[in-house]
């Protein structure tokens, strides 16, 4: 444990450099660096102690902040200090006058960054009611700063905020769960943020406003939220698959599974696939597939041969299996097996509305298999209680373009017509038109997200005036004739 200690210590004090640099140069590449390596920090088992060292090294003895921070974890500022070897070191070059007479001053970036390595600690120990009450206390501070250079600290530390009211009770889907309490100062962080172009937390704020209104089934007040507020295009790729698939859950509980099925599509794209994102991959996928049912669509089989979705998604492939041959009572035998999966995935209401795309699909088979076949066979063979509700369902999906055929009410059959040619239609190029405006999208967007460093020109602007301002001394120097002999005409006689 100490070896880990010894480890970690060290990668948090680099990263206490890496945002004082971000803050002198004015680039949020040095921020992003040092919240990418939270990951291995909250991997070590030595926790919280390399923090408490962390910050008895960079913070002055009875310094309010450092004795807030330590105390959140349940410890003890003067405890810490007595036992540490390199506060005495740390304290000569932050306690004590420089040269200048001013005493050194810890920036705001260094105690938000630790406060969020405070979050990490206490979410991964289970304490959700100490790190609701810090992470309020966090987030309040950190909107009291008006400093970009805060920005993609302050998105991280409202995104624990949320986390851990959620795991407070009462949980949602109750009205009275504690999450609800979080909305007012959402959207005051989303007011500020807009104002502020802050366009880190803007992103992370609108998402998790979303998620908060979902978890309660407030669909309604989600979609204004989607239609009065432009989510920024700055915003990183990870925001950006999250509100695509959240806009895709309220698109199709609002049966705009069209809209739904381009926004889940994109977010399933845009969704690394690696190990650590699976989780989020196998929810997209899953919504999708759903989506893609209710639309009268059928999955693409090598979709469920995926390793990462293999074993997540075979309750939706026995669903699929049922959908596509339209057998009714399997599909109800597989709604009711896997229930309490997918009431856990949020897919079950949407799942409900399939039993009608059964019957479509069922029907759809028949009149693919057979030419002429009797209202009766069609009641037997997809267990429909009556004639006169399959004349109904076959009749709406005659209307709906399901089938292309002709329904005769006085000899109770069905009577498919020959089916077309499909190349010889508009589907084969509009599926092609489809993928290379996915392609193109992602091309557009992968130019959008290169960033450069910030204030570059204003660098090159001050070395251009530099170099003018000497060629203005030298020409001034010659024409005063105060030049050497050496640089001057003689020399060039003398040759």
């Amino acid at each position: 444990m100490a070896e880990q200690m010894e480890g970690v210590v060290p990668i948090i004090l680099n990263n206490f450099a890496l945002l004082e640099q971000g803050v002198a140069q004015f680039d949020a590449r040095f921020t992003l660096r040092a919240l990418r390596s939270i990951s291995t920090i909250r991997k070590s088992s030595a926790l919280p102690r390399p923090i408490i060292a962390a910050i008895s090294k960079k913070y002055a003895a009875g310094d309010a902040t450092a004795e807030h921070l330590i105390s959140s974890l349940g410890q003890k500022h003067e405890v810490v200090i007595n036992g540490g070897a390199g506060h005495q070191e740390q304290s000569q070059t932050n306690g004590t006058p420089n040269k200048n007479g001013a005493s050194h001053e810890v920036i705001p970036e260094i105690s938000v960054y630790l406060g969020i390595l405070i979050q990490v600690y206490l979410y991964d120990t289970k304490q959700y009611s100490a790190g609701a009450s810090f992470s309020t206390s966090l987030v309040d501070q950190t909107r009291e700063y008006n400093r970009r250079t805060l920005d993609s600290l302050a998105a991280k530390a409202y995104f624990y905020y949320h986390l851990f009211h959620e795991q407070l009770d009462p949980k949602p889907p109750s009205r009275h769960a504690a999450i609800v309490q979080t909305r007012p100062k959402l959207l005051a962080a989303l007011r500020s943020s807009v104002l502020r172009k802050d366009q880190d937390t803007q992103a992370a704020v609108t998402v998790l406003l979303l998620r908060n209104y979902i978890s309660t089934a407030d669909i309604t007040q989600a979609d204004l939220l989607v239609a009065q507020t432009q989510f920024p295009s700055s915003a990183s790729n990870n925001q950006v698959c999250r509100y695509l698939y959240y806009l895709g859950r309220i698109r199709a509980i609002q049966l705009s599974y069209t809209e739904a099925h381009e926004h889940l599509t994109s977010a399933t794209r845009k969704s690394p696939t690696t190990a650590t994102a699976a989780g989020f991959y196998q929810s997209a996928t899953k919504l999708l597939v759903v989506v893609e049912l209710l639309m009268g669509d059928i999955p693409d089989r090598s979709l469920f041969r995926q390793p990462a979705l293999e074993s997540a998604l075979h309750p939706y492939f026995r669903l699929v299996q049922a959908v596509r041959v339209g057998d009714l009572p399997a599909f109800l035998r597989n709604v009711e097996s896997f229930a309490s999966q997918f009431r856990k995935d949020g897919t079950y209401t949407l799942i409900l509305r399939l039993r009608q795309n059964v019957i479509k699909t069922g029907v759809r088979m028949l009149s693919l298999s057979y030419s002429r076949i009797s209202l009766r066979d069609i009641c037997l063979r997809l267990h429909i209680p009556s004639e006169e509700s399959a004349e109904y369902i076959i009749a709406r999906a005659i209307r709906d373009g399901v089938i292309e055929a002709t329904l005769s009410h006085e000899n109770g059959y069905l009577e498919s017509k020959l089916a077309a040619d499909t190349y010889a239609t508009r589907e084969p190029s509009e599926a092609f038109h489809e993928r290379i405006k996915a392609c193109l999208g992602i091309h557009d967007e992968c130019i959008m997200a290169m960033r450069y460093p910030q204030n570059t020109h204003r660098r090159e602007l001050e070395r251009a005036a530099e170099a003018r301002e000497r060629e203005r001394e030298l020409a001034k120097e010659i024409q005063e004739g105060e030049m050497d002999e050496d640089d001057g005409g003689e020399g060039f006689e003398g040759m």
